[in-house]
């Protein structure tokens, strides 16, 4: 059972309708309790990073959610905005992001000494795999096109977390992954066919 993360951000439908659509179960899940339910989480994210930890902090699931994944090792996938608060922070907020992955979130017009880049990054891109993995398994092989909506990117530190990545205006890493925590810049549930295999890889993650 896929559990998608509900906290008040993010289009929580368009996941469960993706899922629906392969024949994968999956359910919402905005109740700490709820969380029980699941094998698997998508935390979904959209907007100002600092108004997306607020809502998370607020509905009272971080504490359990918590114990599932670092603890337990319950296979977690941060999208967008969701992948932005699985690090340390983002330049975008003040607010502290959970820690779950070693980075934190830049601005495109901060990085490398680039030209000015119209905001936000969006529209289809391509994505580079660099080693096969869980969620890529065809590796360097295929050759996806993601949709993407951000004005910010996940530095990351390790650069053994690197699943794939994508350029605009220089190369940013686009999927990242430790362990059983996966991050994902791009919109998996408006990535048509790609979005779905995507999102299936993970649902078959043990």
């Amino acid at each position: 059972m896929i559990g998608i993360i509900d906290y008040g951000v993010g289009n929580i439908q368009a996941f469960l309708n993706c899922f629906k659509r392969m024949d994968v179960a999956a359910c919402r899940v905005n109740k700490p309790e709820d969380l029980a339910l699941a094998t698997h989480f998508i935390l979904p994210g959209v907007g100002h990073f600092d108004h997306a930890m607020q809502q998370f902090n607020a509905s009272g699931l971080a504490p359990e959610l918590e114990k599932l994944v670092i603890d337990k090792k319950a296979p977690l996938m941060g999208v967008c905005v969701g992948m932005q608060m699985l690090g340390t922070g983002s330049e975008e907020g003040d607010l502290t992001g959970l820690g779950w992955l070693k980075g934190r979130s830049c601005c495109f017009q901060n990085a490398h000494d680039l030209e000015p880049l119209r905001l936000p990054h969006m529209g289809w891109n391509s994505v580079v795999v660099q080693k096969p993995n869980q969620i890529f398994p065809d590796g360097t092989e295929s050759n996806p096109q993601f949709y993407f909506l951000h004005s910010f990117y996940f530095e990351v530190k390790d650069q053994a977390d690197v699943l794939a990545t994508s350029n605009y205006g220089h190369e940013f890493a686009s999927f990242v992954a430790h362990e059983n925590i996966y991050g994902v810049q791009c919109h998996p549930e408006k990535s048509h066919q790609w979005g779905a295999q995507l999102l299936k890889n993970f649902s078959e993650i043990r």
